[in-house]
């Protein structure tokens, strides 16, 4: 029982060394929403005796090569695991650090996403994010709202718990308000999502070989194929998440029903 325990998180987790050709995994079957946890700024900062916000700032490197490369397999959305809420527990200076990074990098890439035709949505409560970071958060999402290459989802101040805890306040108002019936099912509680019109997602991505999901998207990735790199998120390029692609093609997605074959 232990070795098949131990046999089936292996499966999870990448082989280094395979190389797969883009034409060659854009021939079998391309997951529509990919998410990814990235994870490892902090450790690949230390590891070269830099500050951890140095980490972000290499990872917002390894976004770009996601961004590029999604579109061009077909993959329709991508789902970024940014800051949860549980990151204001980080050092003040950090934190503020890494808010200031966002609209930084915001600056610098928006013009560039709008023209590729990607969509910037953010998930979370960022009501209670600073104010400058959220205008550039809203502005960028009015901005790209007609784009329709790639929808970017950005999970900023996010939390898997958060956002089923906002969705239940949701419909119990609704009920009250005598919008909703009282026997709503699992369709309607989605409705209520910070998802409500975004397919969840066929394959997790974490970076880091960490084996957890994080308060991430807790509702949507019930039935997510999960994919585990050892790279940290800085190091992550274009042909991990082309790898990442071609393991999900290998996987026989059940559903809690069994192989047709």
């Amino acid at each position: 029982m232990i070795r098949r325990k131990i046999d089936g998180l292996r499966s999870m987790v990448n082989i280094p060394g395979e190389d797969f050709s883009i034409e060659e995994v854009k021939k079998g079957v391309i997951p529509k929403h990919v998410a990814i946890i990235m994870d490892g700024n902090g450790r690949w900062a230390k590891e070269r005796g830099k500050p951890r916000l140095a980490g972000h700032r290499a990872g917002a490197k390894s976004i770009r090569q996601v961004v590029e490369i999604a579109p061009e397999l077909g993959v329709e959305y991508i789902t970024l695991y940014t800051f949860s809420t549980e990151n204001w527990r980080r050092p003040k200076d950090e934190v503020s650090g890494l808010m200031k990074l966002f609209e930084e990098q915001l600056a610098k890439e928006i013009d560039e996403l709008d023209q590729k035709g990607v969509r910037i949505r953010v998930l979370g409560r960022i009501s209670q994010l600073p104010k400058s970071t959220r205008e550039a958060f809203l502005n960028a999402v009015e901005r790209t709202k007609n784009n329709k290459t790639l929808n970017l989802n950005i999970a900023l101040n996010y939390s898997g718990r958060a956002e089923i805890v906002d969705a239940a306040k949701s419909i119990c108002k609704a009920i009250l308000e005598g919008k909703e019936k009282e026997d709503f099912n699992e369709e309607i509680f989605t409705q209520y999502l910070y998802t409500s019109d975004i397919p969840d997602p066929e394959l997790l991505i974490r970076t880091s070989g960490e084996l957890r999901v994080s308060n991430f998207l807790l509702w949507q990735i019930a039935y997510s194929e999960i994919w585990i790199t050892d790279k940290l998120w800085p190091d992550f390029g274009k042909q991990d998440f082309v790898q990442a692609i071609a393991d999900f093609q290998k996987r026989k997605r059940r559903f809690g029903g069994l192989d047709e074959n």
